[in-house]
């Protein structure tokens, strides 16, 4: 079975290099990458790979039509945004011949499910999730909406390793993790900043360490128009914090909760790298439980909490029943493997019909028609026309 993959942001492509480690060793793969606007950099594909025995190319539309008929894929897996998997699926690698199995999917958290997403892959035969629960709620939207192939299951790539690991070395830190987006008031982030500083003043023994996605000084995915260590200096300056109370720190997560006695986020992935590692954590309620504040999957966990909770350093652990369902499945459980074998099979006897996308017919193909641009307009033409760039990004953001 051979397995083309191909991928356009540097979270997917991360995704993608972990989904084909899941393969059978019988399978031959090749990982490539479609040239749009969001095309990770040389240094990012290299780290997204690591290990690899070379980079995968990025390739244009057009170079990738061909590089998909001279190897002619069993599986086509399109680990891409929205807009591109459609415009992938139904234009440029429509009518390969043998007719392979699309597989698409979401490369994080995807609680709550969307309508949105699973319309823009509603075209593809497989749609690969990360928890038993988000089965179940994109399952419930392909049922309601039509189109669209199986759902299959895996675990989060920095959660395939397999059952908790104990955190190692001394416990003597608590790590707060920043979601850039959330909250998004200047006076919720002091409040956090407060908690953390008192509760440094109360346990002295304990570092506090405020994990950021970038310095102040650097640039990142989402801007922080509040960033956290601007406005503890802001605090400081005040003196309604001691300045050295709090530390601020970047670097991998994981070694971070090495050490950590208690975990705290808003909203944050590694809040599931926190219960992997069996640190007690918090998840901050003061600001609400919601889609907009991102974290209406902690609902039922056992691990909402608030800010009064953190300054007095009460942890929590996680509700079992919310871990099986939420990203903790057993191993045993994960079936996207054996639907793709299926899919094949049935494909090869010619008993099963492509999914049905329901971006099809003359009312969405101007949006198709501006998606396409993503993987054919050329980059130095993107770099001289600004506006246009801002613009089309302005309607990624929107499409997802």
């Amino acid at each position: 079975m051979k397995v083309l993959a191909v991928a356009d942001s540097d979270s997917y492509l991360k995704w993608a290099a972990h989904l084909l480690g899941d393969l059978p060793s019988s399978c031959t793969a090749e990982l490539t990458v479609i040239r749009t606007p969001i095309t990770p950099s040389p240094a990012q594909i290299h780290a997204a790979v690591a290990g690899a025995a070379a980079d995968p190319p990025v390739l244009s539309a057009r170079a990738l039509r061909r590089a998909a008929e001279r190897f002619r894929p069993d599986v086509v897996l399109v680990a891409c945004t929205g807009p591109v998997v459609d415009v992938l699926v139904s234009e440029v690698l429509a009518g390969l011949r043998p007719r392979p199995v699309f597989i698409s999917g979401l490369p994080g958290i995807s609680i709550p499910a969307t309508e949105k997403a699973w319309v823009f892959r509603s075209g593809c035969d497989l749609f690969v999730l990360h928890s038993r629960r988000e089965v179940e709620e994109f399952s419930a939207i392909g049922r309601e909406l039509g189109g669209g192939g199986a759902v299959g299951l895996t675990r989060l790539p920095f959660l395939h390793g397999g059952e908790e690991v104990p955190a190692t070395g001394p416990r003597d830190r608590v790590v707060f993790a920043t979601q850039a987006k959330v909250p998004r008031r200047r006076e919720e982030r002091e409040r956090i900043l407060l908690a953390l500083a008192e509760l440094a003043g109360r346990r002295p023994d304990l570092d506090v360490v405020v994990k950021l996605r970038a310095l102040d000084t650097e640039r990142q995915t989402h801007n922080e128009r509040h960033h956290y260590q601007r406005l503890w200096q802001s605090l400081a300056d005040d003196g309604r914090v001691r300045p050295g109370a709090v530390r601020f720190a970047v670097g991998p997560m994981h070694e971070h909760l090495a050490h950590a006695a208690g975990f705290v986020t808003v909203s944050s992935t590694a809040a599931l790298e926190a219960i992997a590692r069996s640190v007690p954590l918090l998840v901050l309620s003061d600001f609400g439980v919601s889609a907009e504040m991102i974290n209406l999957v902690f609902e039922d966990s056992g691990l909402l909490g608030t800010l009064d909770d953190l300054s007095g350093s009460r942890f929590r652990t996680p509700d079992e029943a919310w871990c099986q369902a939420n990203y903790f499945h057993r191993r045993g459980e994960s079936d996207w493997v054996s639907h793709m074998v299926t899919l094949v099979a049935q494909v090869r006897a010619g008993r099963r019909a492509p999914a049905r996308s329901l971006l099809d017919g003359p009312q969405h193909a101007a949006a198709r028609r501006r998606a396409r641009l993503r993987v054919e307009v050329p980059p130095n033409v993107l770099r001289v026309g600004y506006r246009a760039k801002r613009r089309m990004r302005r309607y990624l953001k929107a499409l997802g």
